[in-house]
Order: C-alpha cells, then sequence, then structure tokens
C-alpha cells in the first residue's frame, strides 16, 4: 500500500447541514412524485369487449378463436415463423409457448367497455349491463377464470355523458362490494381526458365511493386514456399529461394511448391513422417523459387490421401486428390494445421473440454486472435495473421461465425483484 493521504477540508459541518436542510422539501417532493416503478406485473394488452357482449365463457372464447386461427392459417412452428419472419433459431419455442400462453392464460387483461364499443343505451340497459358486469367478473375471480387484470371502461367525464359514466362506475363497484369486495386485479379506466379537471373530478368520485364502503384511501386507482391533443399540450403551452398524472393524486395506474381518437384529433386522414404515425410517436412519447419515474405506466393503441379472410389476408394482418407490436416493444411500450382473438396469436409472437432473442445477452450482461466481472459493455446501476425489468417482464408474460434465467442469471426472483424496483426492497443497487 502505498503513503496514506492527509485529508484536509475547508468548511465548517454546519455548511453542509443547511444545505441538507434546505433541499428537505425538494427531498419529499421527489419521494412523493417520482417513486419509481410499482414492482407489479404489467399486462402485455388489454382486450376490450363491449359490455353487452361480455359473457362468463369471453376469455376462454378468444383463446379457443385465437387457436383456430392458428390451426387454419399457420398450423405449425415453420409456417407461423414463415409467415411474421421469426428467426428459425426461434421458430419453435415461440409457436409452442404461444399455443401454451391461448390454452393457459388466452388474455392477460380484459376491459369490459361502456364507452366507444357500447354507445348510448337507455339508463335502464346500461345500468343492467353494469350490474352485470359486476357479477360476472365477481363470479370469474371466484372460479378461477378470470384474467389477471379485469375492469371496465366508462364513459368520460364530458357534459354530455359525465352522469352516465359517474353512475355506471357506481352500479359496477357497488355490485362487486355486493359479491364479495374489489378483486386485487381491478382495473377502471377513464376516457377521452382533456383537462386535469377531469381526472380531478373522477378522483373525488372514487373518494366518495372509497368512504361510503369503509375503504382505505387510495385503494380504487384508475387509468387515463389520452385521446385528445388537449391531453398532450394544454392551451398554456404546458404537458397536460404531466398534469393529469399529478392530479390523480397517486391514484394513476396507467397512460393509454387512443391511436384512432387522437389521430382524428390532429387531423390525421383515416389511411393514415396508425400507432406508428409521426403523431402518435410524438404524442406517446410524452406521455413516457411525463410517466417516467411516477410508478405509472404507459400503454400503446392497437390497429384496426383484422386477421380475417383468406389466408393471405390473415397473413398480411398478422404481419403489420406483430410489426407494430415490436416497434412498441423496442419503444418500451409494454402494452397495448388488441381488438379481435386474431390479434392473440401475433401479440404473444411478437412479445416472446422480443424477449427470448435478447435473453442471453441481457443475463450474461446482469450476472456480469453482478459479479463486477467487467466484459465488453459496462453497464451501470440503472441499466442493472432495466435488465432486471426485461427479463421480469419475460418471466410474468410466460416468455421465459423463472428457472432458465436464474440459470443464466445466478439470481433468484427476489434478486432480480430487488434491482427492478426500489419499491420491492432487497439488493442495494451499487456501480461495478
Amino acid at each position: 500500500m502505498g503513503q496514506q493521504e492527509k485529508v484536509a477540508t475547508s468548511l465548517a459541518g454546519a455548511v453542509s447541514e443547511e444545505i441538507s436542510a434546505s433541499l428537505t422539501a425538494v427531498d419529499a417532493e421527489l419521494a412523493r412524485r417520482y417513486p419509481g416503478d410499482p414492482g407489479t406485473r404489467q399486462p402485455v394488452h388489454t382486450v376490450y369487449v363491449p359490455g353487452d357482449a361480455f359473457t362468463s365463457g369471453t376469455i376462454r372464447s378468444w383463446g379457443d378463436q385465437a387457436l383456430k386461427a392458428l390451426d387454419e392459417h399457420a398450423p405449425d412452428a415453420t409456417s407461423f415463423a414463415t409467415a411474421l419472419g421469426i428467426p428459425d433459431e426461434l421458430a419453435a419455442p415461440v409457436h409452442e409457448r404461444v399455443r401454451a400462453k391461448l390454452e393457459r392464460e388466452p388474455v392477460e387483461d380484459l376491459r369490459i367497455d361502456f364507452e366507444d364499443g357500447y354507445g348510448p343505451r337507455p339508463d335502464a340497459e346500461e345500468d343492467e349491463a353494469a350490474a352485470r358486469a359486476a357479477r360476472l367478473v365477481s363470479q370469474a375471480y371466484e372460479n378461477g377464470t378470470a384474467a389477471p387484470y379485469m375492469g371496465i371502461r366508462m364513459k368520460c367525464m364530458e357534459a354530455a355523458v359525465c352522469d352516465r359514466g359517474i353512475r355506471t362506475t357506481d352500479v359496477f363497484l357497488t355490485g362487486l362490494m355486493q359479491a364479495g369486495g374489489l378483486p386485487d386485479g381491478l382495473v377502471l379506466t377513464l376516457p377521452k381526458v382533456t383537462y386535469p379537471e377531469q381526472v380531478t373530478a373522477f378522483v373525488r368520485l372514487l373518494e366518495a365511493f372509497e368512504q361510503a364502503h369503509g375503504l382505505p384511501a387510495g385503494r380504487l386507482g384508475f387509468e387515463i386514456q389520452i385521446e385528445t391533443s388537449q391531453s398532450i399540450l394544454a392551451a398554456d403551452g404546458t404537458a397536460a399529461v404531466a398534469r393529469m398524472i399529478d392530479a390523480a393524486q397517486g391514484r394513476a395506474t396507467g397512460l393509454h394511448y387512443g391511436t384512432f381518437d387522437y389521430s382524428a384529433c390532429v387531423g390525421v386522414s383515416p389511411a393514415y391513422q396508425a400507432s406508428d404515425h409521426p403523431a402518435a410517436d410524438h404524442a406517446k412519447a410524452v406521455m413516457q417523459v411525463a410517466a417516467a419515474g411516477t410508478g405509472v405506466r404507459v400503454s400503446d393503441g392497437s390497429t384496426n387490421v383484422l386477421p380475417v379472410g383468406p389466408t393471405h389476408q390473415v397473413h398480411d394482418a398478422w404481419r403489420l401486428h406483430y410489426g407494430l407490436t415490436r416497434r412498441a416493444l423496442a419503444r418500451a411500450y409494454y402494452q397495448g390494445w388488441d381488438m379481435h382473438p386474431g390479434h392473440l396469436p401475433t401479440r404473444y409472437a411478437a412479445v416472446y421473440t422480443f424477449y427470448r432473442e435478447g435473453l442471453e445477452q441481457a443475463a450474461g450482461r446482469l450476472a456480469a454486472y453482478v459479479a463486477k466481472a467487467g466484459g465488453d459493455v459496462m453497464d451501470e446501476p440503472a441499466t442493472a435495473k432495466a435488465l432486471s425489468g426485461y427479463l421480469l417482464r419475460g418471466i410474468d408474460c410466460g416468455a421465459l421461465d423463472a428457472a432458465e434465467v436464474a440459470r443464466l442469471t445466478g439470481l433468484t426472483r427476489a434478486d432480480l425483484d430487488a434491482f427492478a424496483s426500489p419499491r420491492r426492497g432487497g439488493l442495494t443497487v451499487t456501480g461495478p
């Protein structure tokens, strides 16, 4: 060892104490506004079903229809991979996992729609449909046939439909309470939000419901649907979506991009309305930055091109959906909408290919980081966090197995959780 250095300082301890004290309020604000990822599973998609079309067999029916489409238009791994451009070495494992997913858990998140997919109905009819939805959702969770996440999209907070949206929410939530309580996977989606005050109004509704039933404050969260230009850029030039997250008072769980309403709002011609249009990219980039660090997750929208008809037409639609999904994943939009059972095979094919083709590299980099082994990439703590999140998302959706990730990284699920989110506790992530 060399000569021990003499350490000298010039500032009194009071200077450090004063500076630290001056930042106390900022520290508290950072912790409140940017708590980080919640550390829970994020579904890879949301399936929308009109309120009058949802039945106890809807989820299984979607899975069966998706399997039938595979059998008819891509009956084996080679034909499926050829249609989508999946690498040869991944053709068999992806095809096998897609089929297993459609048999086991075809839908990860289901929204019973009382907005655009349902439309205006007589009050008595919508009341009955909302009560029926509550009964069926409750029964699904009780008998084990539910999707991991389920809920409703009510009508928005605009004057013409505000009262109806409030009543449908009340009927649905009351029905759940009467049937045994709110399920853990409950999700509510508030559409067509243009002003933060509409978010505040919805928060007030949920607060009143919690108080009426003696529920813990904050028990009910919700997604904010971004479908208008005003939700991205307010009249005063500020990012309205950031103010909406703040107005939710910690209840916002997601920002969902509405491809076609938003495209129409900014004047995109119908033939060019798609999730990869530059207007869509701008909106989602603003959403992404506004949500970063808040624990609010961002979801892409949908395609309206349905995989129906003869095989060549189905393959064209599949390639489009597969490509859009892969594009979204590369841009860190890990969730999207699926509007037809025929979209399920390509949703899972895109997701599974994304995680399986990056498995060995991600696992190797994380293992090297933990072992301080270096390698040809110098990763930082933030990258270790991202690598863990990548592997966890792959495990959660069925693309990866926990055992194979553990074998490649030497890390348990608890280790990955601790790296991925400070809310999960555990490891202290430091630099190499």
